[in-house]
């Protein structure tokens, strides 16, 4: 059966094509019995607007693409998760695409994706890649994200250096002095970040440091854990860069048959939701995800709106993470009831005194 068109909505309705128009766009004046009309006619025909013709009369589309460096793992889907939110409060839906951590697939998704969509999200922890794609998105309004701290464009960047530092101080509050790190990938901003914070905090507390490779996954860091239970002296702690990365070498270290807190303390970065769940519950420095996401989203659509104004947006907003204590980093004199509620037996919650997680302007 042939899709009904605007005309046959307007024929079945008795009404004009341009009172049809004003109804289904809620744009412009119609009184009450003429809407009622419209929607009934088009409901009996189920007709649905076609995207392209709107888009062609309001130079809007209501989408916005978001690249990402990768579409696995429990960050990149909570960080959707919270777009998705708020892209159905505000009318508008995603075109999610990955670049596979590589410029030359960033910029073929851009190239994609303009004249498709409003505005787009570029998740880049690469600086060539995110300013590559800056370049390339011409007039569409650009939300960079994990791209490195830009006066020039519109930003939004984790204080991954800061949370390291807590980290570490953190664990040397505990009493540790043995503390590696496992590292997320080289030429990753946001590793590096990392890196300097722990090597910054090391060096203030006047320790030795460590520095096992990573690559952000499970894998890289279930082999790091068990390269780190076969060392002779053991580390006393792992400050992992990412959750995912923690899990893996908490994995491999009770294989070993290591106790975590009690042999090693071990402390990842994100709290991705996993976190909460393994035994013992995995000490971290949360930057809420899901908000920060929606957070994302919303701000662009603001930007998209505010388009061609002379006031252009180029802040970079700075998330500060809060430290999250949980079993994994209780102090190595504590006892086992000191460590954290979302497990089972009763226990209860170290509490961080930290500030809580807030969008900062610089």
């Amino acid at each position: 059966m042939k899709a009904a068109t605007i005309r046959d909505v307007a024929q079945r309705a008795d009404v004009s094509v341009a009172s049809v128009s004003r109804v289904l766009n809620g744009a412009g004046p119609v009184t009450e019995a003429t809407r009622k009309k419209v929607l009934e006619a088009a409901a009996a025909l189920q007709y649905v607007p076609h995207s392209g013709a709107r888009s062609l009369s309001t130079s809007r589309t209501q989408t916005i693409g978001v690249i990402l460096p990768d579409l696995y793992g429990e960050f990149f889907s909570e960080l959707i998760r919270g777009m998705d939110l708020a892209a159905r409060a505000l009318g508008y839906h995603l075109i999610v695409s990955s670049s596979h951590d590589d410029a030359e697939e960033a910029s073929a998704a851009i190239r994609s994706m303009r004249g498709r969509v409003d505005g787009l999200i570029v998740l880049s922890p690469h600086l060539d890649a995110a300013n590559l794609a800056a370049a390339l998105a011409g007039r569409t309004p650009i939300l960079l994200m994990n791209g490195g701290a830009d006066a020039d464009r519109p930003s939004i960047v984790v204080d991954n250096h800061g949370g390291a530092v807590q980290a570490v101080e953190h664990l040397v509050a505990t009493g540790r002095r043995r503390i590696v790190h496992i590292s997320g990938p080289a030429g990753n901003l946001e590793a590096e970040a990392r890196l300097a914070g722990y090597l910054q905090a090391m060096a203030r507390a006047g320790l030795p440091t460590s520095v096992v490779e990573g690559e952000f996954t499970q894998p890289s860091g279930h082999a790091a854990g068990v390269a780190l239970a076969r060392r002779d002296p053991r580390p006393d702690a792992v400050f992992a860069a990412n959750d995912i990365m923690a899990v893996g070498a908490m994995l491999a270290l009770q294989d070993a048959g290591l106790r975590v807190p009690e042999d090693i303390a071990l402390i990842g970065f994100d709290d991705v939701p996993i976190a909460a769940l393994v035994r013992p519950g995995l000490t971290t420095l949360r930057i809420q995800i899901a908000e920060t996401g929606r957070g994302a989203l919303e701000r662009l659509v603001r930007l998209i709106n505010a388009a061609g104004h002379a006031v252009a947006d180029t802040a970079c907003e700075v998330i500060r993470p809060e430290l999250v204590v949980r079993s994994s980093s209780q102090a190595a004199t504590s006892s086992p009831t000191n460590s954290d509620p979302d497990h089972a037996g009763g226990r209860r919650r170290v509490a961080a005194e930290t500030p809580s997680l807030k969008g900062e302007k610089t």
